[in-house]
Parts: structure tokens; sequence; C-alpha cells
């Protein structure tokens, strides 16, 4: 249920991108999805709506035969000067379905991309000052692994005009650049396991990361009806 996003700070003249942390957590209650943030009073209208969206996005991939039963939570951890935009909210569809399917994400991979409510990635903004953020804390805090990198929209690969070093660092192999077009996409590059594509009865493959999302929300929705089923029990 955590992954690293990019944010790009403007200071005037100047704007750089750093990695930000966002973690999930999910358990059983009917509340839906609380945006930190926005209870807080620390986020914008865009960032609010980005998040309202991944309601639409898990009702329509999971909640056809059956209501959805969730509580979860979404944090920007230690970012205190405010957040906006929609950018993150594929990032924050990531960490849900981590958190749902109990498989880890990696954290040598940082994400930026809008995703809607049918799981297709929108572009973004300063996706250069983002790459390059990422690359500048990967090289100085670890050195370059050859593992790490950034998933980025499909659109915004015309946009990219990266620094020199940057260049040669992709090319060489020591730093990534993934464009994805969907979620599902970038679920399998962050897990290393298939996303999996429900088939014509709406299961999707055992053991993919669906099919666990899947089973969970099975879970939460037996672990509701026996709660009231005890209380209004109780209450004869």
């Amino acid at each position: 249920g955590q992954i690293n996003g990019l944010a790009v700070y403007d200071l005037g003249d100047f704007s750089f991108g750093r990695p930000t942390r966002i973690t999930a957590q999910t358990f059983a209650g009917r509340e839906g999805l609380i945006n930190i943030e926005r209870e807080a009073s620390m986020s914008g209208r865009t960032h609010d709506k980005g998040v309202l969206i991944l309601s639409g996005y898990l009702g329509a991939k999971f909640g056809q035969d059956r209501p959805l039963t969730l509580s979860a939570s979404l944090c920007f951890e230690q970012t205190y000067e405010g957040v906006d935009g929609d950018s993150a909210s594929s990032t924050e569809i990531y960490a849900l379905s981590s958190s749902l399917s109990g498989l880890p994400l990696r954290q040598d991979i940082a994400v930026t991309g809008s995703v809607n409510q049918k799981g297709e990635i929108q572009p973004i903004g300063g996706v250069n000052q983002k790459v390059e953020g990422m690359f500048d804390v990967c090289r100085t805090v670890t050195g370059l692994t050859g593992t790490q990198g950034v998933i980025i929209p499909h659109q915004n690969v015309k946009n990219l005009m990266l620094r020199d070093d940057v260049v040669e660092a992709v090319r060489e192999g020591t730093f990534h650049v993934y464009a994805v077009k969907t979620v599902d996409e970038g679920l399998e590059i962050l897990t290393g396991k298939p996303a999996g594509k429900a088939n014509a009865a709406g299961v999707y493959p055992k053991g993919s990361v669906n099919h666990l999302i899947a089973k969970r929300f099975g879970e939460l929705n037996d672990s509701m009806r026996g709660y009231y089923q005890g209380v209004f029990a109780n209450g004869k």
C-alpha cells in the first residue's frame, strides 16, 4: 500500500521535481475513499476530483455483480504545503491495488499519470521535471542500480526533452522510462505479476493482481455481512 509518486515544485523562475511517498490503507467499512489531504483542507479541487474518479474505476471493475464494501484512506506522507492536480490519481490506484491485493510494489520506480474511470492513463504536465527529479534522487542517494526508473503516460513521450545525462543513462540501461496506456500495464511493471483480464463470467485468472483484488473485496463484503448479522441478532 505504498508507492513513490512524482510532484513538481514551482519557485517562480525555477521548478523541479521530486518523489513523494503516497500510502493507502484499506479495511472493512462503508466510508469509501477518505482523502486525508482533503479532510485536512490541504488539497485543491482538481486533486479532490481525481480521488473521486478512483471510486468509479473500482466500482466499474470490481462491483458489477455486488456492491463494494470498503473503507480506504489515501495520504501524501510528510507533505504539508498542499496538494493539487490529478497527476497522482494513477499512483493512488496502484497504492490502493497493492493494499487490496497484498502485493508489494517496486519502490525503485516512481509514477505519474492521471487516470479516468475506465482505467486509461491520461497525460500530465511537468513530465521532464518529474523524470529528472527521480533520476537526481536515485543518483544522489543510492547511485544508479540499473533497476530504477519512472512510469509516465504514453501520451507524454512526445513531450520528453530530458537532460543529456538522463538520456545517456536510459540509453545505457541504468535508468528506465516506462510509458503506459492503462492501469493494468502499470500494475504489471510494479508487481511483476500479470494484471489479469476478466473472462465472460467476470472472473479474473487465479493469481493475477485483479483476481487478488476481487477476492479481497469478497472477503470485506463477507466481513461486513457477518458483522451486521451479529448486530441484528443481538438486537433481537
